[in-house]
């Protein structure tokens, strides 16, 4: 999967990038990465990327033009990839939506949205418009490595076990993986459950199931 990421920051991805599952995705040829500087997109001298909003209010919108022309940039090397805006406007991430992501996307463009947001126009240009959850950060940066991640992750042969993506938490709707031990058996008076070390697979399956948690 060819993963680009449009930013006026790149350097923010350099050590995501270049770390645990997402290195190795790369190096198994399960995925690509590359950032692309809104910046090269900017107007005049200055390549310029925002303005104030029409209507007035605090704070820079970043414009629709140099934000389009990124887009179809990043489109030149993958016409079929999905475009994802991280913004508190979109619907609530989830397993659900990563899952889908993974399955159907064959490539992904991010969008970093910053400073007091973007041109609501840009919008046309988009498939997918997520909030990683009711709370604000600095800018589309975080957000688009959060998903990233959780895609990249489910791509066949990125994990270690052919179950690891299977059995965890909110693959199964909204339930929470069951709580793991490993030794020692006692620490600080703090024992592993019983059933756990029993040897007998069908209690400790049951005990699993048991123990899987609704998420809030």
């Amino acid at each position: 999967m060819q993963i680009q990421v449009i930013t006026l920051f790149p350097e923010m991805f350099k050590g995501v990038f270049s770390s645990s599952m997402l290195l190795k995705a790369e190096k198994l040829k399960l995925a690509r990465y590359s950032l692309i500087d809104l910046r090269d997109f900017g107007k005049g001298p200055r390549h310029q990327v925002d303005d104030t909003p029409y209507g007035g209010g605090d704070g820079m919108l970043l414009m629709v033009d140099p934000l389009v022309k990124a887009i179809e940039h990043a489109k030149k090397a993958d016409p079929e990839a999905s475009v994802v805006l991280p913004t508190p406007r979109g619907e609530i991430y989830t397993q659900y939506q990563a899952n889908s992501l993974a399955e159907q996307a064959k490539g992904l463009i991010l969008l970093c949205p910053r400073y007091e947001g973007y041109d609501e126009r840009v919008t046309k240009w988009v498939d997918y418009q997520f909030s990683i959850g009711r709370y604000v950060v600095t800018g589309g940066e975080i957000p688009a490595m959060v998903i990233i991640d959780s895609v990249v992750r489910l791509i066949p042969g990125v994990l270690g076990g052919a179950k690891s993506a299977e059995i965890e938490s909110y693959q199964d709707g909204d339930k929470v993986e069951f709580p793991q031990y490993t030794r020692p058996e006692v620490y600080r008076g703090l024992k592993v459950p019983k059933v756990l070390i029993s040897g007998h697979h069908q209690e400790i399956a049951n005990w699993r199931a048991g123990n899987m948690l609704r998420g809030k």
